[in-house]
C-alpha cells in the first residue's frame, strides 16, 4: 500500500505570534513539491512538524498506513527529514550509511548489501573508508541522502539542500533526488531559490503570510540556493 500523508488546521505559534495557519495538505507517494517562502515563513518548522519532529499547536498530522518505527512510536518508519546541514556521525562513510539501518536491526549480511548499493547509487564508493566529517559540502549532502535512500523512504523532507553548494554538487544532489521521484519516493524540498533541484518538482508552494497556497513552477534555473 502506498504512504500517504495527511495534515489539517495546522497552527504554529510562538508566544503570541501565530507563524502559520494551514487548513489542510496532503503528500503521497511519488509526488514531488517545492515548498518556497521567505525564510522565517517557517518551512523548516512545517517540514518538521509533517515529518512528526516538531508538534503544531492545535491540528494534526497522519500517515497511513500506520506503521511503528523502530526509533520512535512518533516516528514513522517510511518518512525521513533531511536539516540543511547534514547531520554526520563519527566514523566513516560506510559506518554512516549503515547507522539506521544498524538501528532497524537488519542483519549484518544485509547491511553490507545495502551499504555498498548506497556507496554506488551516491557516487562514494571511493570515499567508502574515508572519515565522513572530512568530506566535503556536497559530499555530506550525497552521504545523508545515501543514508535515507537506504531505508527505502516513502516521503522524504530535504530542508535547503542546495544551500552553500557550488554548481556541479547542486546537480549532483538533483540527479539523486530525480532517482529518489522516479522510484516512487514523496519529496518535499524547501527552498527560497529555484535550482535544478527544485525545477525536479511537480508541485509549488509557496508559504506565506501564515498561509500556504500552490503556485507556478517558476523557471529560473540559473540560480543556485
Amino acid at each position: 500500500m502506498s504512504i500517504e500523508l495527511n495534515a489539517s488546521n495546522l497552527v504554529k505559534r510562538f508566544d503570541q505570534r501565530e507563524l502559520f495557519n494551514i487548513d489542510k495538505l496532503t503528500l503521497k507517494e511519488g509526488e514531488s513539491f517545492h515548498l518556497s517562502g521567505d525564510n522565517g515563513a517557517g518551512k523548516t518548522t512545517l517540514m518538521k512538524i509533517l515529518a512528526g519532529l516538531d508538534k503544531p499547536c492545535e491540528g494534526t498530522v497522519t500517515v497511513t498506513p500506520n506503521k511503528r518505527s523502530f526509533l520512535n512510536t512518533k516516528l514513522h518508519p517510511k518518512v525521513v527529514y533531511l536539516h540543511q546541514t547534514p547531520y554526520i556521525f563519527a566514523g566513516t562513510v560506510k559506518d554512516n550509511i549503515a547507522y539506521g539501518l544498524r538501528l532497524r536491526g537488519e542483519s549484518r549480511q544485509k547491511i553490507k548489501m545495502l551499504v555498498d548499493k548506497g556507496l554506488a547509487w551516491s557516487r562514494l564508493e571511493s570515499l567508502a573508508e574515508q572519515q565522513a566529517h572530512s568530506l566535503s559540502g556536497g559530499e555530506k549532502q550525497r552521504l545523508a541522502l545515501a543514508r535515507a535512500w537506504v531505508l527505502n523512504p516513502g516521503l522524504l523532507f530535504l530542508d535547503e539542500p542546495t544551500a552553500n553548494l557550488d554548481r556541479k554538487s547542486v546537480e549532483t544532489v538533483a540527479e539523486l533526488v530525480k532517482e529518489m521521484v522516479d522510484g516512487g519516493t514523496a519529496v518535499m524540498v524547501s527552498s527560497h531559490q529555484s535550482n535544478c533541484v527544485t525545477e525536479l518538482c511537480q508541485r509549488n508552494l509557496l508559504l506565506e503570510n501564515g498561509s500556504i497556497k500552490e503556485t507556478a513552477q517558476l523557471n529560473e534555473a540559473n540560480q543556485y540556493a
